[in-house]
């Protein structure tokens, strides 16, 4: 039932196989995501002509009423040697996620070519989702439909050179040579970032310890998840970005049946200069899901509480200076993976 999704080679299995020769010989699969939501504050206004808070400060579901997600299809051609990852998006979150792509490349959320150079060593090429942290882009491999602060402010997207390392017993390694953060389609300042990975994992779960780091800036970030018993997950993120932020989140899923199940996000952040929030300025961020399968769809009522340590955010009516030190809000979103 976890919902943890370590981005090594893509964000999500991919699971249609439209091709297949023999059981090793070449594969073409397709996979992909659609979601679409209803948003609404239940302390503020959700007019935006008014001056008030329409959403917390993190990316992704904060359109007010009735709005769009994104859909994505992540195309892959794979040999026991050698493949290719192609995701292609569309709509607002993956608008959004590509920032750093003018249109009409903001289409390319992943484009990356890849080499089994032994059954130990994979290299890989191009533009893939991060390394780092616990939340992913696509809706699909989270289980809170909103994000966290730690997700939204550190980086979506590396383009650059990797090389994956299967160290034996449930060990791995990762190096890294990247263009700077969310420059995906080229390096206009000739600047590069480095970056790191050691990891371990076994049936039940797993711990990464991630870093970046160029000069003058570096992230330190580790992640972990691990299913306690067939009912209950629990996960941690925690990170610190030089001159940025620092945050910590834990995760809690549990099983009620087969088809339902209840997640808590709890978040702690601090802005020391990324510029959320006030200089040194922090939020909690409390997080209660539920998820609804049915088949591929994934029915996602939550409610969010987000408590700032200073009362500077106007709630209602900007003429009326109206402020509080919380914002609490609902969502409901719709989630299909195929």
């Amino acid at each position: 039932m976890r919902k943890l999704a370590i981005t090594t080679l893509c964000a999500f299995s991919l699971s249609f196989v439209a091709m297949a020769q023999e059981e090793n010989g070449p594969t073409l699969t397709f996979s992909g995501s659609a979601d679409t939501y209803f948003r609404t504050n239940l302390n503020s206004t959700n007019d935006a002509s008014n001056g008030g808070m329409l959403a917390p400060g993190t990316s992704f579901a904060n359109g007010s009423g009735f709005s769009l997600g994104m859909f994505n299809l992540i195309t892959s051609f794979s040999t026991d040697k050698v493949g290719f990852v192609a995701d292609i998006v569309a709509g607002p979150r993956g608008v959004e996620a590509v920032f750093g792509s003018p249109a009409p490349l903001n289409m390319v959320n992943q484009l990356y070519a890849y080499w089994n150079v032994t059954d130990r060593l994979t290299l890989t090429l191009g533009n893939f989702n991060t390394f780092l942290g616990y939340e992913v882009i696509s809706p699909a491999a989270n289980f809170n439909y909103s994000t966290s602060y730690m997700f939204s402010y550190g980086p979506f997207s590396h383009s650059g050179l990797k090389a994956d390392i299967d160290l034996g017993g449930g060990f791995t390694a990762m190096a890294a040579l990247l263009n700077a953060t969310d420059f995906t389609d080229f390096n206009p300042a000739n600047e590069y970032y480095g970056g790191v990975q050691v990891g371990y994992s076994n049936d039940i779960g797993g711990v990464w310890l991630n870093g970046l780091f160029t000069d003058g800036f570096w992230q330190a970030d580790i992640t972990t998840g691990w299913d306690v018993s067939d009912l209950l997950y629990l996960g941690l993120n925690s990170t610190i970005a030089s001159d940025n932020f620092t945050g910590v989140a834990g995760y809690a899923q549990v099983a009620a049946t087969d088809n339902l199940a209840f997640g808590f996000r709890g978040e702690y952040f601090l802005d020391q200069g990324v510029g959320v929030l006030n200089q040194d300025e922090s939020v909690i961020d409390l997080t209660l899901s539920a998820n609804y399968s049915i088949a591929g769809l994934t029915f996602i009522p939550e409610f969010r509480v987000d408590l700032y340590s200073e009362e500077d955010f106007v709630l209602t009516d900007a003429s009326t200076d109206s402020r509080a030190n919380s914002l609490s809000s609902f969502v409901l979103a719709a989630v299909y993976a195929f």
